[in-house]
């Protein structure tokens, strides 16, 4: 455990040290700040609207960017250190594998998670402070549920990130495959479903397609966001609207998501020549 918290701590500094944490922060800040406050312009009002149109906005708006950040920060992960020639170094040390690789994910995550309670939590506070007439209660809950399952879609794309970097033997390769896959998850994945429904005129059994959104993080975080709303998801969301999916079961299936591309990471890892 030693060694993990060693590894953690390293890679937290770092994350310091480039300005990670501020730079997330900051940019989360402002999104939650700015939807909070300036969400239903179009609809001619500026101010606090209501708490499930600003955490409905946030998880549509947010698919976009964690995902991405979560990639970008931890991309070259092994790559890197392979190519700066630190893997072998960190190797000679009472260190395996499996403990390098949880190292850095503890690492990673506690800046991820660092910046999205501070980032979106400011965004809670800022409502408290200004906003009329709402429940407290509902909306720190409300909050709370978004900023926790947020921060498992970041680790979702972490370890989805380690598992490029430890297939690929050039960082270029590590930062454009992950951007193929950011660009599929939160673009591709839902249009080709979309355009499946239209191909088949709407033909797929609906018992059946609610559960093909869950091979998607980004849609079951969406979900995650809308069941303690009774609000009806957009797009393909509304398809889930006869489909009641636990909180339970979907951050089960969000934990699947961390486990299987952490387990693929470490068998790469283990294969990868040092």
């Amino acid at each position: 455990m030693n060694a993990i918290f060693a590894i953690a701590q390293k890679e937290f500094k770092d994350g310091l040290r480039n300005r990670w944490l501020v730079a997330t922060t900051v940019v989360f800040s402002l999104l939650a700040i700015g939807i909070t406050w300036f969400g239903s312009a179009s609809v001619g009002s500026i101010g606090f609207s209501s708490i499930a149109n600003t955490i409905t906005s946030l998880s549509s708006l947010n698919v976009f960017l964690l995902p991405l950040i979560a990639l970008l920060l931890s991309y070259n992960a092994i790559v890197g250190e392979d190519e700066d020639g630190t893997l072998l170094l960190l190797l000679t040390y009472p260190l395996t594998k499996a403990e390098l690789l949880l190292g850095k994910l503890l690492g990673h995550a506690s800046i991820l998670s660092v910046a999205t309670i501070i980032g979106f939590g400011s965004a809670c506070l800022f409502i408290l402070l200004t906003a009329e007439n709402i429940d407290d209660y509902q909306l720190v809950n409300a909050f709370a549920l978004f900023i926790f399952s947020a921060i498992f879609l970041g680790i979702v794309f972490i370890c989805i990130a380690y598992f490029i970097s430890s297939w690929v033997t050039e960082k270029s390769k590590a930062a454009g495959l992950s951007l193929i896959i950011w660009f599929f998850f939160v673009l591709i994945y839902d249009m080709g479903l979309l355009g499946t429904l239209v191909a088949t005129k709407g033909q797929i059994h609906a018992d059946i397609f609610p559960y093909l959104l869950l091979l998607n993080p980004t849609d079951i975080f969406r979900l995650i966001n809308l069941a303690s709303f009774e609000t009806n998801g957009t797009g393909l969301l509304s398809i889930t609207n006869n489909q009641s999916f636990s909180l339970s079961f979907l951050f089960f299936s969000l934990f699947i998501w961390i486990i299987a591309p952490l387990l693929l990471a470490y068998y790469r890892l283990l294969k990868r020549p040092i």
